[in-house]
């Protein structure tokens, strides 16, 4: 009877935990690898990987300098590295944005810096194949 109360009330912590915003406030700064399933609001610095199943908002003070994986993702800060998501980027006024970015949508307001090399899913392949083709001719005239 008692290790089945105990059980409860420890996957139900479990869950809430799980949905819960976890917060970088302004002024701190983490150096090193994050992994979580909820989601994130970053307003310090990050310098490392970042790793979500969750959506990730980065304010004005934000910086992630590293890798970040998730899902959607709302910029008004900074970000340097290598950006991977399953959805959205927006990108506010604010936002500064270098480096590698692999997404599948992207929304940017005017005033936005996005600094990087982007690609999206499902209009890679179409773009990929139309250059390998004439690389080809060339190098057959050749």
């Amino acid at each position: 009877m008692f290790s089945s109360d105990n059980k409860k009330p420890k996957n139900q912590a479990t869950m809430e935990a799980s949905t819960q915003q976890n917060i970088i406030a302004q002024g701190t700064k983490i150096v090193g690898d994050i992994a979580s399933q909820g989601p994130f609001r970053i307003d310090g610095t990050v310098e490392g990987n970042v790793k979500t199943s969750g959506k990730i908002v980065v304010g004005k003070s934000g910086f992630i300098k590293g890798t970040l994986q998730g899902e959607n993702a709302d910029f008004e800060g900074k970000f340097s590295g290598k950006l991977i998501l399953s959805g959205t980027l927006s990108l506010k006024s604010t936002a500064h944005i270098e480096g590698e970015v692999h997404i599948t949508k992207l929304a940017v307001e005017p005033g936005a810096t996005f600094n990087a090399t982007c690609s999206m899913k499902g209009t890679v392949k179409s773009l990929s194949n139309e250059p390998r083709q004439p690389q080809a001719q060339s190098a057959q005239s050749k």
